[in-house]
């Protein structure tokens, strides 16, 4: 970390005015593409290969079983290191210490993920990563709100948002045509979840805290701090059950999405069928994710453009029920994908807006990303008795169309934010 830290104090919690330089832009979003790829990759390539060596009846379960104990430490783990983020008073900021810590640490929990031979062995690596994984997210997502104004907020967003699919096609692309064992593949995402984090790290200067603005440490204090009354904060409770349900409709809609081309689809490689419909679904969210973020932060709009997404998004669960077809999977991915982008743009402005208390930025935020989390623990339960009982595919991808647009429909009750 070769910066020293801004002096002024007084820094640390207002409210920024200043524009942030490309430069800046860049490092965040290279940091949160390694956050993201080493999220992403495992989930949607690596964890159901390695499952499937292991125990190729049970995969399905096991899949589900090992990505919802890993959304379930999420949940625990993004609050509580974006609380102790909060408090952290290192001259190298509040931010920068957890992004490193955060990626060493998630990166040792992919080796360790790599080297298991048992569903239990796999579910244990899993953990300890997301736990890592989860710190680093802490560290990586409230930069955004200490340091970028609301003229810009927008157009950040998209392109650290952005960055969530893009993490996904670059794992995809380095563990289906470069690196295509399943260990190596693990060891490469770790190397590289430290090294992308490097710039941000090394480049970046935030202010210090001063150690007296920290609050004195109350054990009872710092777990009620985790409830963020909907009574007392009624934008901060519908923003956040908005991203619950949009996310949960896209848990639904990606989690078994390897399995549903080898199964419904019948596409003879279906790792190679998940990058194809990433690389579509990547780039028609790129054609969206900026120019959209540049809009809302010009109107100062952000409601109306998530409504528009879930309308967007939901279209495309809907065929992805109704034609179970490579071209109609192509389709859909563009379609989800031009949908999704426009959520990503303006959602994270979105929740900047509404967070109760500056001092509290990185651990509201945390509380908030467990509806990024929160759907990757419920969407198994979920989705498992869909496909048995429930029509199958049809089924699952009908329920999460119901679900993104009731989460569309349920923004329009923030009243704090246009």
């Amino acid at each position: 970390m070769a910066h020293a830290p801004v002096a002024d104090g007084s820094a640390v919690l207002a409210e920024p005015v200043l524009p942030v330089k490309p430069g800046w832009t860049v490092n965040l979003s290279l940091a949160t593409l390694a956050v993201f790829m080493a999220f992403m990759t495992p989930i949607q390539i690596l964890l159901p290969l390695q499952l499937e060596r292991i125990d190729p009846a049970g995969k399905n379960d096991a899949l589900s079983l090992v990505t919802g104990l890993g959304a379930l430490v999420a949940v625990l783990a993004n609050p509580i290191a974006g609380a102790w983020s909060d408090r952290t008073t290192s001259r190298f900021g509040r931010r920068r210490p957890w992004i490193l810590g955060g990626a060493l640490a998630g990166a040792a929990g992919l080796m360790v993920t790599a080297s298991q031979h048992t569903v239990a062995g796999v579910a244990v690596g899993w953990c300890l990563a997301q736990a890592g994984l989860n710190a680093m997210l802490a560290g990586v997502t409230t930069p955004i709100a200490d340091r970028v104004p609301l003229t810009q907020r927008a157009q950040v967003s998209g392109w650290t948002g952005l960055m969530q699919s893009v993490g996904l096609v670059v794992g995809a692309l380095i563990t289906t045509m470069l690196i295509t064992g399943v260990v190596s593949g693990y060891g490469v995402l770790a190397v590289l979840t430290v090294a992308l984090a490097l710039p941000f790290v090394w480049l970046g200067r935030e202010p210090a805290l001063p150690k007296e603005l920290r609050p004195a440490f109350d054990a009872r204090a710092f777990a009620r701090s985790f409830w963020v009354s909907p009574r007392r904060h009624p934008d901060f409770g519908w923003a956040w059950l908005t991203r619950f349900l949009i996310n949960l409709g896209n848990a639904l809609g990606t989690l078994y999405l390897f399995y549903f081309l080898a199964d419904a689809v019948h596409y003879g490689d279906p790792g190679t069928g998940v990058l194809v419909l990433t690389l579509v679904y990547t780039f028609c969210a790129a054609l969206t994710a900026i120019p959209v973020g540049a809009v809302s932060d010009r109107v100062g709009r952000r409601k109306g453009f998530v409504v528009l997404c879930s309308l967007v998004m939901g279209a495309a669960a809907v065929l992805l029920a109704l034609l179970h077809t490579w071209p109609s999977a192509l389709a859909s991915a563009a379609v989800l994908g031009a949908g999704y982008g426009i959520y990503l743009a303006v959602d994270q402005a979105l929740v900047t807006q509404v967070l109760p208390e500056a001092a509290d930025r990185a651990k509201d935020l945390g509380v908030i990303n467990i509806a990024n989390s929160g759907p990757q623990v419920l969407a198994p339960a979920v989705a498992a008795p869909i496909i048995a009982h429930l029509g199958g595919y049809t089924g699952l991808y009908l329920a999460a169309a119901v679900v993104i647009l009731l989460g569309g429909l349920l923004v329009t009750r923030i009243r704090g934010v246009a």
